[in-house]
């Protein structure tokens, strides 16, 4: 098949959303709700949605840990998911409007917060340290996946405290709009790329804590792409 059927992708997307993801009122709510209080539109697609939903099954996920939760649209995909196991979401926000609002959508969808979702208000990198000594103090549990979904600039060093703070062994981290990144930055395309300046992507192809991947994806959110890395 033709790169040129790309053109398609859109069409593709809304089609297979319609027979495979069932309508969900509470989703529809996530996004009106959140682009009603000024939250950009940037959550991920429903397919995504249904996929990290179906990944945190097939896992058998019970701790996720979330850094972005924007409107609370993917929380309420992951909510779904570790409901049926009594698992819990964790997420990290830096903007407290946004985190209400997350929290409003979140409560929409029937969400226990902060039991079923907790929403930690912070700057990732001032949250991950404290969360660390939870989980040496034993007050929180380590994760078994770790969704990425927030500022570029400091996306290795939340790929490595995912890492860290992971269970071990067969443990995700799944890194969003990778593809998007590498685009823009100048990793790969036509723009200049600083060569003393690593992407994500080579620093996690010389992390042998890990094995990685980077799937690319087109749909309702343009091309784009995720990393998905297991821990070994």
């Amino acid at each position: 098949m033709s790169t040129k059927d790309v053109i398609y992708a859109e069409a593709v997307a809304n089609y297979t959303e319609s027979h495979l993801i069932p309508a969900a009122p509470e989703l529809d709510h996530a996004y009106s709700n959140s682009t009603a209080h000024g939250i950009p539109e940037i959550a991920i697609s429903p397919a995504q949605g249904k996929f990290l939903s179906l990944l945190t099954n097939a896992s058998g996920a019970k701790n996720v840990l979330e850094l972005g939760t924007l409107g609370g649209y993917s929380g309420i995909w992951f909510s779904k998911a570790l409901k049926e196991r009594g698992g819990k979401l964790t997420s990290i926000e830096i903007d407290s409007a946004r985190l209400d609002v997350a929290t409003q959508n979140l409560e929409y969808a029937g969400v226990k917060v902060p039991e079923e979702v907790e929403i930690v208000l912070g700057a990732g990198l001032d949250v991950l340290p404290q969360i660390a000594k939870d989980i040496e103090a034993g007050k929180r549990e380590r994760f078994d996946f770790v969704f990425i979904d927030a500022d570029w600039d400091n996306q290795w060093n939340y790929f490595d405290w995912g890492v860290k703070l992971s269970m071990g062994k067969g443990s995700i981290i799944y890194v969003d709009n990778t593809v998007r990144q590498l685009l823009e930055s100048g990793s790969v395309g036509p723009n200049k790329k600083d060569p003393n300046v690593d992407s994500l992507v080579e620093k996690v192809g010389k992390d042998d804590r890990v094995e990685a991947t980077v799937i690319q994806t087109v749909g309702t959110k343009n091309f784009d792409g995720f990393l998905l890395a297991v821990v070994k």
